[in-house]
């Protein structure tokens, strides 16, 4: 992504300081046990979660019907703290189990009439983009899917494909293969400018890669806690304001309705983002994951990124000097969280570096995904690790 979220002056690599530093590496137990650089597959959960669990347990073991008016306030906490994150206003996100129930939301709300009955995507998505708009073929959308070659975005070829029978353009702000992102603020202004709306796939980026959706004008993005915002089994829809009221989804929930905790029959859709609820929902995710949010945001989102970047380029270097392959980009405003690497019999090597305790994750290339609660030491010591298993 270009544009001010990811200008290299405002986010110069940079480590957090060692004190601080510290006392957040001491939230995550798992650091304890491993060098863990997978937090682009999934992300380490803070100490903080084993009270929020043992209340939990509480609660169900002394049950009382009441508990859900706290619950549908920890809801709310939740998405309005990921709101927070993204640069949106209160009542503009919602969660769910997934973000494939949340993507399917969003497509049940087009007719999918000619001409402008075409979806936009890229053959860098993750598999869930791809299976969702196929099946919505029988409903007359029809899959533009723009190849790259890889691992990076054509977006020269994708702003050509988008045009006045666009309806939508569905792609991920980072590649889950390569850790590529894309130029959201060019991939807006061309999809507005033909009428179309732009649904960003955020998963791989939100919580490492600042964004800013209100400044960028997207219309939609999605994204869940297991990665990067160090949380568990929840994901989370926002939907710019002022677009929220033309769309109603065909798949929906009694919560999505005006009258939803009255009991009564509802009339019409809640006001805000809770139009795109579903049913009843399931609270734990939501409060195990504010642990998590909540220390991240006590960080600040600028600050991951330099650390980040300082991480990765660590990983960079160290790359280049033992002669191994990198497929992620090496600018610093063109990667996002992760740096994939090209090495032969990688899942095997990927494996054995795990009996060492030094976890990474393998989709076709070694990802290395270190994040702030990580070290420039911890990044050397699964360097050298690697260079052992590939005989460098």
């Amino acid at each position: 992504m270009s544009g001010p979220d990811l200008a290299p002056d405002r986010h110069r690599p940079e480590c957090l300081d060692a004190t601080a530093h510290a006392a957040l590496r001491a939230e995550f137990p798992l650091l304890a046990d491993c060098v863990y650089l997978n937090n682009n597959s999934t992300g380490t959960v803070p100490r903080g979660v084993e009270q929020v669990l043992g209340g939990y347990w509480e609660t169900l073991r002394t049950w009382r019907d009441d508990v859900w008016q706290g619950w549908h306030v920890g809801l709310d906490r939740y998405a309005d703290s990921v709101a927070a994150l993204l640069g949106a206003p209160p009542g503009s996100v919602i969660t769910d189990a997934n973000l494939s129930t949340l993507l399917a939301r969003i497509a049940s709300c087009f007719d999918y009439r000619p001409p402008r009955d075409r979806i936009v995507t890229t053959d860098l998505e993750y598999p869930t983009v791809p299976f969702i708009w196929n099946a919505f073929r029988r409903y007359g959308a029809r899959l533009d899917v723009v190849g790259t070659g890889g691992p990076r975005f054509d977006e020269d070829a994708l702003a050509a494909r988008i045009d006045e029978r666009t309806l939508l353009v569905c792609v991920s702000h980072a590649s889950f293969t390569s850790g590529a992102t894309i130029d959201l603020p060019r991939l807006v202004d061309r999809a507005h400018e033909v009428g179309a709306l732009v649904v960003v796939d955020a998963f791989q980026t939100v919580g490492v890669v600042p964004l800013d959706v209100t400044a960028l004008g997207v219309d939609v993005v999605l994204g869940g806690a297991h990665k990067w915002l160090c949380g568990v089994g929840t994901a989370f829809l926002y939907v710019r304001p002022d677009l929220v009221a033309e769309l109603e989804p065909a798949a929906t929930g009694w919560q999505a309705g005006d009258r939803a905790l009255t009991f009564l029959p509802s009339t019409g859709w809640a006001p805000g983002a809770q139009r795109f609820a579903g049913g009843t929902p399931y609270p734990l995710t939501s409060l195990v994951s504010q642990v998590g949010l909540d220390l991240l945001a006590g960080v600040g989102v600028d600050a991951i990124r330099r650390h980040s970047l300082a991480l990765t380029q660590r990983v960079l270097d160290r790359a280049a000097a033992a002669d191994i392959d990198v497929v992620s980009p090496t600018e610093p405003h063109r990667r996002g969280g992760v740096v994939c690497l090209d090495v032969a019999d990688g899942e095997a090597v990927k494996r054995r570096l795990a009996e060492r305790n030094m976890i990474c994750s393998w989709r076709g290339y070694l990802r290395v995904g270190p994040h702030v609660y990580n070290t420039l030491d911890e990044v050397d010591a699964f360097m050298d690790a690697l260079e052992k298993e590939l005989g460098r």
